[in-house]
């Protein structure tokens, strides 16, 4: 009889749980929306208002306003006041929900559910048959990450990112070859140039989307030490470079044990590799306790996974962990490495690989 009451009560439990999870998905939804328009940084600057003061500071459709207030009402992230019929984004909830947050705007993540919808169907088949989705079927996803990325590295790349590395801000400063692997949109590579105008600056990456946007950026930078290329990681040139770089783009690849052992034949003998990828571990028990485990674990079956395996690649998935990392650096060549955090971005890890 015990037995039967507590399966009774854990199953209740469970079930109150999966309606919050539904519900948390669809408010999911309504955080990016939310985002992509602007509604959650208007409410922050407005502070009290109706649906009426909201749709017009926003030039918005009132009813379209009003019923996502609602949604953001009852889902406890908006509070209302019946009396005044206004509504009110808490500070403490802006905090994490608008552009102001920088790097920690969480509902720029939210967008992501809203992508991997899109692909759901064609997951669902690979379930059934194997293979994965490519990337070519993904055209949002980059300008995505690269938004996500850009507010990390507007925030500390020069100033936190780089200092990592005993003497490389110096050696920057003097002059040095650079390339970004799997640059995306350029925006690393292009604050790097920037800040260093002695040092050349390469970004690489096979998407002509971003290496058409990387070049664009650059021009309006005024930038003459950078340039962009659609490349494969695994084709660099070798003893070219003094320093290589790779943001949260090596567990993605086709070949990432292949494009390691290029990158460290690509770098000249005093040469570094800084590698920042997720923060987690190999193995799924250790990542109980991990503050994004889900979303991650889903990120990867959607994107960072099916991506490569669409190129029969090993399928890393985005929580391969440091010890895999550990593993493929060291069969690359690699026998320096360091792993490093930054305070300000709980989500990856950053390795620091010597050449010698």
């Amino acid at each position: 009889m015990a037995t039967t009451e507590i399966a009774s009560a854990r199953a209740e439990a469970f079930a109150g749980r999966a309606l919050q999870i539904l519900n948390d998905a669809m408010l999911s939804l309504l955080l990016s929306v939310g985002h992509q328009i602007g509604l959650l940084d208007v409410m922050a600057e407005h502070g009290s208002v109706t649906s009426e003061e909201l749709a017009q500071a926003a030039r918005l459709d009132e009813r379209y306003v009003r019923e996502w207030l609602a949604g953001m009402t009852v889902g406890e992230i908006v509070e209302h006041d019946p009396d005044t019929h206004s509504y009110l984004l808490p500070p403490e909830h802006a905090a994490c929900l608008t552009r102001a947050a920088g790097p920690d705007n969480l509902a720029s993540f939210a967008q992501y559910t809203s992508l991997f919808g899109e692909l759901e169907q064609q997951v669902v088949n690979c379930f059934r048959n194997g293979g994965g989705v490519p990337y070519s079927a993904m055209p949002r996803f980059q300008a995505l990450q690269a938004e996500e990325s850009a507010q990390i590295h507007d925030g500390g790349l020069i100033e936190v990112t780089l200092p990592l590395v005993d003497g490389l801000v110096d050696r920057l400063r003097a002059g040095l070859d650079v390339i970004d692997v799997g640059c995306g949109h350029g925006h690393a590579a292009n604050l790097i140039a920037d800040a260093f105008p002695a040092s050349r600056v390469t970004g690489i990456d096979i998407s002509e989307q971003g290496i058409a946007a990387a070049k664009k950026e650059a021009k309006e930078l005024g930038l003459t030490n950078a340039q962009f290329e659609l490349g494969d990681s695994v084709s660099l040139e070798p003893d070219a470079y003094d320093l290589v770089t790779a943001f949260d783009v090596i567990h993605d690849l086709p070949r990432p044990a292949e494009a390691l052992r290029a990158i460290h034949a690509a770098l000249r003998e005093s040469g570094i590799f800084l590698m920042v990828d997720i923060a987690a571990s190999s193995h799924v028990h250790d990542n109980l306790e991990h503050p994004l485990g889900p979303a991650l674990y889903t990120a990867s079956i959607f994107h960072c996974m099916t991506v490569s395996l669409a190129n029969n690649g090993p399928g890393l998935g985005t929580m391969w962990g440091e010890q895999t990392a550990l593993e493929l650096l060291g069969a690359a060549g690699f026998r320096d490495v360091e792993i490093k955090r930054v305070e300000a971005d709980f989500l990856n890890s950053y390795y620091i690989a010597r050449k010698r």
